[in-house]
């Protein structure tokens, strides 16, 4: 019966029966074990295991956000109704660009403020200047010309306060200059100016809405250079990922992987995932990662770890579907090793139980092995 058995296996491994007559083996004491000529061992090969220092990739997924380092919410910096709008969504704008124009009348009350600011100020200096004049002369006391000094640098502290509210308003630097030089201005309306450089990701205002100042959201403006990726990591990873680790961002697209850094890992849990937000800072040439993209992720861990590395192809699944390996005994026959996978890594396992340093197992040929165990 045994000669049948080892005749039947040498024919599946493609091996002649006389080489395997001329190498028979003495039968393992134990009746579950395999054994096998010299000719059949030329169909596998073995593998001893050793500890070995390696790191993880923690592979998950993300989703696509901006940096909000460098996007920013436009707000109305005044009030009135929108009545026109220069801008759409999708378009590259600079700083200082007007993205709206709003008929307000807090716009036209700055600047007759200003004006009004303007004149008492050189008004004032002028009368203070006179003030000091006489007071060498022994015109006037010089009490009073002191107090036209402080009213003077009063009325231009209100010149100053003018022109900053002018400025944070987005009123154009010409229309400034020639309402400080005296000339005539036309009707001026109210600008909404990108604050930064960028591209105009979400319009929220229509022709004919009427803003609230410092509170309608009207714009939003991001620099789509770089974005942030915020990565699911599940509490059993969280310990391999540490800041300024290399990541790989992987949207599915175009076989192009993007490179990232972890930057921040979130001090929170998510209470319907149990997994924690790990943010990842990407380059994102050509705008090619969109606000809101599924993406997968690889965190490429800098932490060194120990282990039992096996190669994949070692690895068999009983029919209760547990893993398990075929090591090889003292008496030279092969028997089945059930084991507990840990991490992979590549195209290898880690061993967390089962197996320990120095075994020999068969990572190519199993099987051969498992056929001539069956029958």
């Amino acid at each position: 019966m045994t000669v049948m058995m080892l005749a039947s296996a040498m024919l599946i491994a493609g091996c002649s029966s006389g080489a395997g007559n001329d190498n028979a083996q003495p039968a393992s004491t134990t009746a579950s074990n395999v054994t096998m000529t010299a000719a059949q061992r030329q169909h596998i090969r073995l593998h001893t295991v050793a500890p070995t220092t390696f790191s993880k990739t923690i592979e998950t997924t993300g989703v696509v956000d901006f940096d909000s380092d460098q996007a920013t919410s436009v707000l109305a910096p005044f009030s009135g109704p929108v009545t026109r709008l220069l801008v759409s969504p999708g378009d590259r704008v600079r700083k200082g660009q007007a993205l709206a124009i709003v008929d307000s009348p807090d716009f036209a009350q700055a600047i007759s403020t200003y004006r009004k600011a303007l004149v008492t100020a050189k008004n004032a200096r002028r009368l203070a200047d006179m003030d000091k004049d006489l007071v060498q002369h022994d015109g006037i006391a010089p009490r009073e010309e002191q107090q036209a000094q402080t009213d003077a640098a009063s009325a231009e502290a209100d010149r100053d306060s003018a022109l900053q509210a002018l400025a944070s308003l987005g009123v154009d630097p010409q229309v400034i200059n020639d309402i400080h030089a005296g000339r005539p201005v036309s009707r001026i309306e109210g600008t909404i100016r990108a604050p930064i450089a960028g591209t105009v990701v979400e319009k929220l205002i229509t022709p004919g809405q009427l803003l609230q100042a410092g509170t309608t959201p009207c714009f939003t403006v991001a620099d789509l250079s770089r974005v942030w990726v915020m990565a699911q990591v599940s509490g059993s990873e969280l310990a391999s990922v540490s800041v300024g680790d290399p990541a790989e961002v992987v949207p599915g697209i175009a076989s192009k992987n993007f490179p990232g850094t972890v930057a921040n890992i979130s001090a929170l849990v998510n209470p319907d995932t149990r997994a924690v937000l790990a943010r990842i800072v990407v380059e994102n040439p050509g705008d090619f990662l969109k606000k809101q993209m599924y993406v997968s992720v690889r965190i490429h861990s800098r932490q060194q770890s120990k282990g039992l590395l096996v190669p994949v192809s070692a690895i068999l699944r009983d029919d209760e579907n547990l893993p398990f390996v075929y090591a090889i005994q003292r008496d030279g026959s092969f028997a089945r090793r059930h084991v507990t996978l840990g991490y992979r890594t590549g195209d290898h396992y880690d061993i967390a139980d089962g197996l320990k340093a120095g075994d020999q197992i068969v990572v190519d040929g199993g099987i051969f092995v498992q056929f001539m165990q069956s029958q």
